[in-house]
């Protein structure tokens, strides 16, 4: 499938800017399930870009901006190929070995009633057996929600509360993961659905290693593993790490921000 990202975001700060710095983790790379086609990062004024790889693999695009500024637009595009390979990620560049993926965060702690919950879910057959039917008893255990992200809500919040967004999911499944014994990681990317107007808010999924596979694609929030719907951007022990953009500014008062995604057919 070719798929076409459109994501849009824009600050506007109540006072002049002296100076600007955002880690961008927004480019997709090839593997054996995508193909990026093109792919363009524009901002709306004048600005230093600088890209490397980070600790995880990741594309990443500093951008520098010198003030006085009060506003910023960023917009990336581009077209990705896909293909459907039932979650199974091949030919990635992994600088980091899979045993680092069972440490703990505090977005992705585990708790005894999550370790019982996922023994309890994660059992018959094979170990991809039971990962997906760990995937699917999440889906089942939670409601998901289109509402604002909380930075600080951790998979335990939802385990309690029963009721988040795709991030939260994707911290719940690698909490379990984990306290199992399983590496898991985060994944942040684009999603098409299909049964939808061709908009989307960016997604999030998980993925957990298994020796016979590697690494493999889980997306709780609709208990399946991802498929040539989804682009995958980025990965990260956890959402932290695997943010869209992050930064920083020199100056005072308050920032406005606004994101605008949409995801189609190309």
């Amino acid at each position: 499938m070719r798929i076409a990202v459109d994501h849009r975001t824009s600050y506007c700060f109540t006072e002049p800017q002296a100076r600007v710095v955002q880690l961008l983790r927004m480019t997709p790379q090839d593997h054996e399930s995508q193909s990026v086609i093109d792919w363009r990062i524009d901002v709306d004024c004048d600005t230093r870009l600088r890209e490397h790889l980070d600790g995880y693999g990741n594309v990443v695009t500093m951008l520098y901006i010198d003030g006085p500024i009060d506003r910023i637009d960023i917009t990336v595009h581009g077209e990705v190929l896909t293909e459907d390979r039932n979650g199974i990620l091949a030919d990635t560049y992994e600088p980091l070995p899979p045993s680092l993926y069972l440490r703990l965060t505090p977005l992705t702690a585990y708790n005894d009633r999550i370790c019982e919950f996922a023994r309890a879910n994660a059992r018959g057959g094979d170990r991809i057996e039971r990962l997906h039917a760990l995937n699917k008893a999440i889906r089942v255990h939670a409601a998901f929600v289109d509402c604002r992200v909380d930075p600080q809500r951790t998979a335990a919040d939802l385990f309690r509360q029963r009721r988040g967004v795709a991030r939260d999911f994707a911290h719940l499944f690698i909490a379990a993961a984990r306290g199992i014994g399983v590496p898991a990681r985060y994944v942040s990317g684009h999603c098409l659905s299909l049964g939808a107007p061709s908009r989307m808010t960016a997604h999030a999924w998980a993925e957990a290693y298994l020796d016979d596979l590697g690494w493999v694609g889980f997306d709780p929030a609709v208990g399946l593993s991802p498929d040539e719907t989804y682009v995958r951007v980025a990965c990260g022990i956890d959402a932290t790490h695997a943010m869209p953009i992050s930064g920083s500014r020199v100056g005072g008062g308050a920032e406005l921000l606004d994101v605008d995604v949409r995801v189609g057919r190309a």
